[in-house]
């Protein structure tokens, strides 16, 4: 099957000529066919576009870069020229918003000559942990359909493992990369904020959310790194230092490379299968020639609640903009301009989008501001310091990613606070805004997987490919898949 290989596989053989781009999508369409009405992964098919630019690719036979003829799915929150984008919101759905733009990364990934299936699932306004609010229905874990794939990139994680694709986007806001691939076993970067571009994605916390990727291998992931940071003159917040030539810095070995043990990683209530294999990873790193060091922060357990307080609050400023005026889901016959809004809003949002509105309202309001947001941003200052602290002794930090292997769908209904704590491993990284990439370690005795992370500090990609690509090669987690 054609479309399990990896970038770096399939990138081989076309340019020797052994496969061709269009039998490559071809393949990714039929797998897709035949298991996503198991998963629902995938939830806009722009099948026969991406045969057509397959045949160009092909007529040309440039395959100059790894990405050339290479098929992927976007998390439908990327705007991609005359392509339904919905967030999985049903107020953008009912009247197919199509972007007239591209997103800088879908632009890149063009112009490298790239290929998008079309999009894949995702919490609406990727608000949530496990697609369960996504309005076209839960993606299904393919290693146990009983079991969620994650979120909110959950589509793009199902995907990639279940090789509809060979590579798919996601966004990491508090972990929506990082828990995903860890539930579906395979790799997935959260970059640090600001090394790719935000522009033409659709927004839930603006200084929180980035933009990266899963993958089938750390090497794919550096490939697609490469291809879509660096400095975008359409989002201020991207930085210009260069992007560093992450797939030749793979292979240089971590021998002498000290690895932080984070105490508050390791806590009573999280499953001890995910501490065992967290722990054997360890001791993978330490015989590949790292040195494994206990070290300490802090604030931890402040993360979380300081999360769910400033990430709620800037999506109540964002989800303003979707108010039924220029696009999206219309109120038929309103009393009058407020009602119009209000109706147009309480249709068109599901209840995890209001419920993190009424939130950030209220901690924003006059009166609850210095208690609650002022209060939240001196804590995601001292989150921050404490890995800058860290960082002064060691090179990397590895922890779980999630607390359990997934969750069983519909576990978290009735208790929303239960399903935020599966990102307390998560979300301090990202208040601090540094880099993640998760990576398969293990299996519960379930057969449900077990993912890691890595985190260095700020532009520290190189360093944790290098650490992962190590520990990768080292083991055959990444290479198992499940039967569907």
């Amino acid at each position: 099957m054609l479309s399990s290989l990896t970038i770096a596989q399939a990138h081989q053989k076309l340019t020797k000529g052994e496969i061709s781009s269009t039998e490559l999508v071809q393949s990714c369409i039929d797998r897709i066919e035949s298991v996503d009405k198991t998963l629902n992964a995938v939830v806009y098919r722009n099948f026969d576009r991406a045969l057509e630019e397959a045949k160009n690719v092909d007529q040309k036979g440039v395959f100059d870069h790894p990405l050339a003829g290479i098929p992927y799915l976007a998390k439908d929150v990327y705007s991609e020229a005359g392509v339904p984008t919905t967030a999985c919101s049903n107020i953008l759905r009912e009247k197919t918003y199509a972007p007239a733009f591209d997103s800088t990364t879908t632009k890149r990934l063009k112009a490298v000559g790239a290929i998008s299936l079309g999009k894949a699932n995702t919490d609406e306004f990727t608000m949530g942990v496990s697609t369960e609010t996504s309005c076209y229905g839960v993606t299904k874990n393919p290693w146990n359909t009983e079991k969620v794939a994650g979120g909110s990139s959950g589509g793009s994680a199902a995907a990639v493992i279940a090789n509809e694709c060979v590579f798919a986007l996601g966004t990491d806001t508090g972990g929506s990369i990082r828990q995903p691939a860890s539930y579906c076993s395979c790799t997935g970067i959260k970059v640090t904020y600001g090394r790719t571009s935000r522009y033409g994605v659709m927004s839930m916390a603006s200084s929180l959310d980035t933009i990266g990727t899963l993958a089938k291998s750390v090497e794919d992931a550096a490939i697609i790194l490469e291809a879509i940071s660096g400095h975008d003159p359409m989002d201020a917040t991207t930085s210009p230092l260069p992007v560093p030539p992450y797939r030749q810095q793979l292979t240089k070995g971590i021998k002498g490379l000290k690895i932080g043990l984070p105490k508050e990683y390791f806590v009573k209530g999280m499953d001890p299968e995910v501490e065992q294999s967290v722990r054997a990873a360890a001791k993978t790193f330490e015989s590949l020639g790292a040195t494994i060091k206990d070290i300490s922060l802090p604030h931890t357990d402040y993360g979380i609640a300081t999360y769910y307080i400033i990430c709620p609050s800037e999506v109540s400023s964002n989800m303003a903009r979707y108010d039924g005026i220029r696009y999206g889901h219309t109120a038929p016959k309103p009393k009058d301009l407020l009602d119009y809004y209000l109706r147009v809003r309480s249709e068109g949002f599901g209840p995890e989008v209001k419920r993190r509105i009424m939130i950030g309202t209220y901690a924003l309001s006059s009166g609850y501001y210095d208690a609650y947001y002022l209060k939240a941003q001196k804590v995601r200052t001292l989150v921050r310091q404490d890995f800058e602290n860290a960082f002064r002794d060691v090179d990397v930090i590895l922890t779980p990613s999630a607390p359990t292997p997934a969750f069983t769908i519909g576990a978290h209904t009735d208790d929303p606070v239960q399903a935020y704590l599966e990102d307390a491993f998560t979300a301090p990284a990202s208040l601090a805004g540094i880099p993640g990439l998760a990576i398969p370690c293990g299996f519960s005795k379930k057969n449900l997987p077990i993912g890691m992370q890595l985190l260095g500090p700020q532009f520290g990609e190189s360093t944790l490919f290098r650490a992962g690509h190590a520990y990768e090669q080292a083991t055959e987690w990444h290479r198992k898949k499940p039967i569907l």
